[in-house]
């Protein structure tokens, strides 16, 4: 998969694709700094105790999508010592509806339950949410509380929560997604990680390779 910039994954938004477990792929015993992973100056603050892993996502990225059920399965894996936190970002009107759903949903304490749905309705369903209409039609279609969910998406909090995850976005340089930061020091992405003539799939899979060998590195 080429690397692509964040305009050009606008083109992209809305698109099906079909959810796929990634398969084993053979991946560098010491991946390459600058190529299959950069660092990142200065790190960033990190909880104690766990390797903090930060995945930077759209809901509308159809490249999201197809890496979220591998990711989900390689942090039920690592679960003992690491913890995947999801940071989705918006790069326009359009994209940022679905963000402030995510951090609406986060704020309501139904994210975790309602991730895989949300990505699933718009991916596979082919719900719309290029309005806010739609965005609040699937809300309610996932049996969400549409009154609490409605006063937490127009909330000063979730509104805020989208401004400083796009702040985010530029202050780490990351510039397209899916894309891992790893313990606040390391940063990869099926992009980074993919080699030549490979699938989507088999990028996805080695850059989760590459995951393992950077939470080696940050637990040290």
């Amino acid at each position: 998969m080429q690397r692509r910039d964040f305009n050009s994954m606008l083109a992209l938004t809305g698109l099906a694709a079909s959810g796929s477990v990634a398969l084993a792929q053979p991946a560098p015993a010491a991946p390459v700094e600058g190529r299959q992973f950069r660092r990142l100056a200065p790190p960033l603050a990190t909880p104690p105790g766990k390797v903090e892993v930060i995945e930077v996502f759209m809901y509308t990225c159809p490249h999201c999508f197809k890496f979220d059920t591998p990711l989900s399965q390689w942090a039920k894996a690592h679960a003992a010592d690491v913890t995947l936190r999801r940071v989705a970002v918006g790069a326009n009107t359009m994209t940022g509806l679905t963000q402030r759903m995510f951090f609406a949903l986060q704020a309501m304490g139904v994210e975790d339950a309602l991730h895989q749905p949300v990505f699933s309705a718009i991916h596979v369903g082919g719900a719309d949410v290029t309005s806010e209409s739609g965005v609040f039609d699937l809300a309610g279609r996932l049996g969400v509380d549409m009154a609490k969910f409605k006063q937490a998406y127009n909330s000063f909090s979730v509104v805020g929560k989208c401004r400083q995850a796009n702040q985010f976005m530029q202050d780490t340089g990351i510039d397209s997604v899916p894309t891992l930061i790893i313990g606040g020091r390391f940063v990869t992405s099926p992009s980074m990680a993919g080699a030549p003539g490979a699938s989507e799939v088999e990028d996805g899979a080695r850059a989760l390779q590459i995951a393992d060998v950077l939470v080696k590195r940050a637990r040290g």
